[in-house]
């Protein structure tokens, strides 16, 4: 939606470039994480953001990692992630630990079962990323395409959900 006038405190509106651009970002949004929690669901059992996790801690050392710390990696929070650890650990494929060097943390282990789980699970979950991103994109693009990422993503860690005045200016 665009407005010619725009006066003190109304909405910068997106240029027609910019809607161009974002109107297919918004749809990736929508798209992306539907056809990546089917492609876990079908041929893992495991959600997305469940693989997730477990990959997290498959790639950590000696598979640990604290939780807080495995919530950020996941762009989740630490009770979403409580609630998926739950359900993993009952699947026993990871198990909650108090923090040896600082008994306030919990850290969260992959068992050997969840390791057994990611190995079976990492071939479709490439694929599926493959087939549905990187294979559509040149080198350039895919090293382009993470970088944007990771810049958005370092923007959205910097922001303060409870506060949306400050979060989105107007």
């Amino acid at each position: 939606m665009r407005v010619s006038v725009e006066s003190a405190g109304s909405p910068r509106w997106l240029s027609a470039g910019e809607l161009h651009a974002w109107l297919p970002i918004g749809g990736l949004l929508l798209k992306l994480p539907a056809a990546l929690d089917a492609q876990t669901l079908r041929d893992s059992g495991l959600s997305h953001f469940e693989y997730l996790v477990l990959a997290s801690l498959s790639e950590a050392p000696e598979r640990t990692r604290r939780m807080s710390e495995l919530a950020a990696l996941a762009n989740g929070s630490l009770s979403r992630l409580s609630h998926v650890v739950k359900r993993l650990e009952k699947r026993g494929w990871i198990e909650r630990k108090a923090c040896p060097s600082d008994g306030r943390y919990t850290n969260a282990v992959l068992t050997a079962d969840g390791w057994e789980k990611v190995v079976a699970s990492a071939p479709g979950h490439v694929a599926a990323v493959r087939a549905l991103i990187l294979d559509a994109l040149s080198p350039a693009e895919i090293e382009q395409f993470g970088e944007m990422a990771r810049r958005i993503l370092d923007r959205l860690d910097r922001l303060d959900p409870g506060d949306a005045r400050t979060a989105f200016p107007g």
